[in-house]
C-alpha cells in the first residue's frame, strides 16, 4: 500500500472530520511532494465519499496510534522506533516511512479521541474497525508490555468505536499467547461451555474475522486480517486437543 495506491482510490471519509483536521495539512504536504504542486488535489472539508478504503483505515490508525502513544504523558524515541518496526511489519519499508512522517506531525497536535472514533464508527464497517482495534492492540504489545494507561485508552477506543468488550477480549487474547486461557477467550466462550457450543463458536468466529471481510482495503490489510483467522483456528484447535474433540 502506498500513497499513490490511495490517490488512485480516494481517501474517502478520512479526509473529513476531526481526522482530517489533524492530517490534513501534512498529507496535503506530501501529496504535494509526490504529484507536483500543480497537480495535488486540495483537501476538501467535508466527507469525500462514504466507502472506507485503505486510506482511510491507515489515517485512523495513524492519529489512533498517536493517541496510544501519548497515553503515558510522554513519547520516547524507543516508543517511536517501536511503531516503526510495527508499521513495517505491517505495512511495508515504504509506507512505513510515510506513516511515521503523518505520525510525528499528529503527535504535536491534541486528539480529541471521542471525536475521531465517533468518526470511524459512523462510516467504518465493523469487520474493519476490528481490524483497526487488531493493530492498536498488537502496537501496544509490541515493547512487551502494555500500561494501565495504554490499556484504559484501548477500553475507551473500543467503546466509542462500537466494538464490544467480547471483541475487545477476544482480540486481546490472540496477543496472550502463555495464558491457558486464551484460547477460550477468543472464542468468546468460557472453559464450561459445552462441546456443541465450542463448534458453533468456532463457525461464528471464523465468519466474523474471514480475511475476504476487508479484501477491498488492499493485499496488506487482508495479510493482517489472515492473522486474526489463524488465531481462531489455533484457538480451536487448541480447545480441539484438550477435549479429544474431532
Amino acid at each position: 500500500m502506498s500513497f499513490s495506491k490511495w490517490i488512485g482510490g480516494g481517501l474517502g471519509w478520512a479526509f473529513g472530520g476531526p481526522i482530517g483536521g489533524l492530517l490534513g495539512f501534512a498529507l496535503g504536504a506530501m501529496l504535494d511532494t509526490w504529484r507536483g504542486p500543480d497537480e495535488a488535489p486540495a483537501p476538501q472539508q467535508g466527507p469525500r465519499q462514504h466507502t472506507t478504503t485503505g486510506g482511510d483505515l491507515a489515517m485512523s490508525l495513524v492519529v489512533l496510534t498517536a493517541a496510544l502513544m501519548k497515553a503515558d504523558g510522554r513519547v520516547t524515541q524507543r516508543e517511536l522506533d517501536h511503531v516503526r518496526q510495527f508499521f513495517m511489519q505491517q505495512f511495508g519499508a515504504l509506507q512505513a516511512q510515510q506513516l511515521l512522517v503523518l505520525l510525528r506531525d499528529v503527535l504535536k497536535r491534541e486528539i480529541p479521541v471521542h471525536d475521531v472514533c465517533v468518526q470511524i464508527r459512523q462510516n467504518m464497517p465493523h469487520p474493519v474497525r476490528l481490524q483497526l482495534m487488531h493493530y492498536l492492540i498488537g502496537l501496544a504489545h509490541a515493547d512487551g508490555h502494555v500500561d494501565r494507561a495504554e490499556y484504559d485508552l484501548l477500553r475507551r477506543i473500543a467503546h466509542d468505536m462500537g466494538v464490544s468488550d467480547k471483541d475487545l477480549g477476544s482480540l486481546s487474547a490472540m496477543f496472550r499467547t502463555a495464558d491457558p486461557s486464551a484460547a477460550y477467550s477468543i472464542l468468546e466462550i468460557d472453559a464450561n461451555a459445552t462441546d456443541e457450543e465450542v463448534k458453533k463458536a468456532y463457525r461464528r468466529m471464523a465468519m466474523k474475522y474471514h480475511p475476504d471481510k476487508v479484501a477491498q482495503l488492499g493485499e496488506e490489510v487482508q495479510k493482517a486480517a489472515n492473522e486474526k483467522f489463524k488465531k481462531v483456528q489455533e484457538a480451536y484447535e487448541t480447545v480441539q486437543k484438550q477435549r479429544g474433540l474431532k
